[in-house]
């Protein structure tokens, strides 16, 4: 009789867990999202999720991995400064950023911590696409919001928030065959090693370079998104591998046409991301070879994962990859108070802004932010 009573407990707290987790799990739903203009779906088939309605305001957390480079630090102070917003702040109970460094296991313990302190979702800059698993699935089962963007996750159970950095890749290798007829070496600055959006990078650009019919003699180093290291490793592969016909950077493309000016190394064809100092030094030396095409994606996409966590909590339909748009400017249409700001920092990423979603930035409002976990 015991052992029947026990048995049956078992089986109604299993049957309680199990009903539970599955009501905590979003629904699948036809579309459209509810902000179609903010919440673009990635393709064509795009599930749709709705997960059930909680009541606000909501604790959020972001968790962060890489933070040594200008645009994390710029994404940081972006998201803080969205969650300071008054229409935001008044929805949020609790808004808390961890930077856990290049180190995978500590960002999916930092993931885990939140979960199990209750946390209503979380917005994550992943280390790695696919180490994620049983995170993910913890998250699921809570009825935890997950919400990936910019090094987004290889999964269908959390919500993806990017721009098509294969995309980026294609862009820039396509600039380069356009302004080199004969092909020759080019120099690839990578950026952190592991993440998606440098592989997503690095296969756009070597797949259409190998597409076009012509030789190219690439030599890769890592710059890790940042200037200084960008810098020093372009330096380094300037006196042993130089001089390029043409540079491809992922990210701190300032410091790497410094490095191509102290070494005098000859400007020449260059597709870049969207950092201040390198549209300024694009456009200063355009005349003498540097023709640039800059394009990449806001550190404001960040503001539009928390966005895209909210609705989810709020019971709004959400697509479970939302694209977002690249900003892109190319030579000769690099315009001073439009497309850089020569009285602005070089560290400043610009087209941090995403008008379709109703966020947009000042520099002041940014950079009063601090970079900092709280």
């Amino acid at each position: 009789m015991i052992k029947s009573l026990v048995g049956g407990i078992v089986a109604a707290t299993a049957f309680v867990m199990l009903s539970s987790s599955a009501i905590a799990e979003p629904e699948v739903v036809k579309g459209p999202a509810a902000e179609p203009d903010c919440f673009a779906p990635w393709a064509a088939d795009t599930q749709f999720f709705k997960f059930p309605k909680k009541d606000g305001p909501y604790r959020i957390a972001l968790a962060n991995g890489y933070i040594a480079n200008t645009w994390r630090i710029q994404m940081i102070q972006t998201a803080k400064a969205y969650a300071a917003q008054k229409d935001v702040a008044a929805k949020l109970k609790e808004f808390k950023v961890v930077s856990t460094g290049e180190d995978v296991p500590a960002q999916i313990s930092a993931i885990n911590n939140f979960i199990d302190s209750g946390f209503d979702a979380i917005v994550v800059n992943a280390q790695n696409p696919t180490a994620f698993g049983p995170v993910i699935k913890r998250a699921k089962e809570a009825g935890v919001v997950l919400v990936a963007f910019d090094n987004i996750l290889d999964t269908k159970d959390a919500i993806n928030v990017n721009v098509d950095q294969k995309g980026l890749g294609e862009l820039w290798a396509k600039w380069l065959i356009s302004h080199i007829p004969d092909g020759g070496k080019i120099l690839e600055v990578r950026g952190v090693a592991g993440t998606s959006v440098d592989t997503d990078r690095h296969n756009g650009i070597h797949e259409v370079l190998d597409a076009s019919g012509k030789k190219w003699d690439v030599t890769e180093v890592a710059g890790k998104w940042d200037d200084p290291t960008a810098q020093k490793v372009t330096a380094d592969a300037i006196a042993t591998n130089g001089p390029f016909v043409g540079i491809t950077g992922q990210g701190g493309d300032t410091g790497i046409v410094q490095a191509m000016i102290d070494a005098k190394h000859a400007f020449v064809p260059f597709g870049g991301e969207t950092e201040n100092g390198f549209r300024k030094f694009c456009a200063a030396h355009a005349a003498d070879g540097l023709k640039c095409s800059s394009a990449g994606t806001g550190p404001a996409q960040v503001a539009v994962a928390i966005k895209t966590a909210i609705s989810a909590l709020e019971g709004n339909v959400v697509p479970q990859s939302v694209k977002l748009p690249l900003a892109i400017v190319e030579d000769p249409n690099c315009k001073e108070g439009q497309d850089y700001f020569p009285d602005q920092s070089d560290n400043f990423f610009v087209g941090n802004s995403f008008p379709t979603c109703g966020i947009n930035f000042t520099a002041q409002e940014i950079m009063g932010q601090t970079k900092e976990n709280k």
